[in-house]
């Protein structure tokens, strides 16, 4: 059984089409790494899939239509990592990550249970925020903001991650650490993840399956290694992508003689 099937996936905002009749499907352990140039439609297609954007297809999650769902019962299998974060108010850490665990409460009110208070510990152990549980979250670094939501994540404990740029305008230690947690957390049996990168190098270093967008509509789909090909990727970037990579990475091999 899939976890996540998308089937003619197609967004248009009056006469312009964003997302153009995208394909794809998720299974147990996937990385689904969406890629391609400005405009090509991967942040419109996590906002589609999380019910944030209009569109036409069929959005299925264990093999029923995502509509159908309630919106707590598909909190509990699908979570959205947004790029930025708007935190207006000074909550602590430990309340935003608690916030995940409110799919699982019989209400909103509902007091904290041991279950909760166990997935929340572990939820910041796992990404190192255990010691900033009771700060406030408007004093932390952006790397420390996009970890404690990753923490909400892990705390909501989805069986799909749909993460949008999770690394961007982090430096290069926290992108590390956050593609690290996504990796040990995809090892568990019943998950995947999507995510939208723009570094082909982190997309190909941790992606096991690729789906390569232009203006819309898809170039290539598949296997990571074949859909980053010389010719995939030059047909989508209207460039030698390969050759430039090449030649950034020539760079720090000089460094090595």
């Amino acid at each position: 059984m899939n976890l996540l099937d998308v089937k003619n996936l197609t967004v248009r905002y009056g006469d312009l089409t964003i997302v153009d009749g995208v394909n794809f499907s998720l299974s147990e352990g996937d990385w689904l790494m969406i890629v391609g140039p400005n405009g090509a439609g991967k942040s419109t297609i996590v906002n589609a899939i999380s019910q944030g954007a209009p569109y036409t297809g069929e959005v299925r999650v264990l093999e029923r239509d995502v509509r159908r769902y309630r919106p707590h019962e598909l909190a509990r299998l699908v979570g959205v990592l947004a790029q930025t974060h708007a935190m207006g108010y000074g909550f602590t850490v430990g309340s935003v990550v608690r916030l995940g665990r409110y799919a699982y409460s019989p209400g909103l009110f509902s007091g904290g249970r041991d279950e909760d208070e166990r997935m929340v510990a572990r939820a910041l152990a796992l990404t190192g925020m255990t010691r900033f549980a009771d700060q406030n979250v408007l004093t932390l670094s952006g790397g420390e903001l996009q970890r404690t939501f990753l923490a909400q994540l892990f705390a909501q404990n989805p069986r799909v991650l749909l993460l949008d740029e999770p690394t961007n305008h982090l430096d290069l230690v926290y992108q590390k650490q956050v593609f690290e947690l996504i990796s040990g957390w995809i090892k568990t049996p019943g998950r995947a993840v999507v995510s939208v990168v723009h570094d082909l190098s982190l997309a190909r270093a941790y992606g096991t399956r690729a789906l390569l967008l232009d203006g819309g509509k898809t170039v290539a789909y598949g296997a990571a290694a074949e859909v980053f090909s010389p010719e995939n990727l030059n047909c989508a970037y209207d460039m030698d992508v390969s050759a430039w990579m090449k030649t950034l990475l020539s760079q720090w091999r000089e460094d090595e003689k």
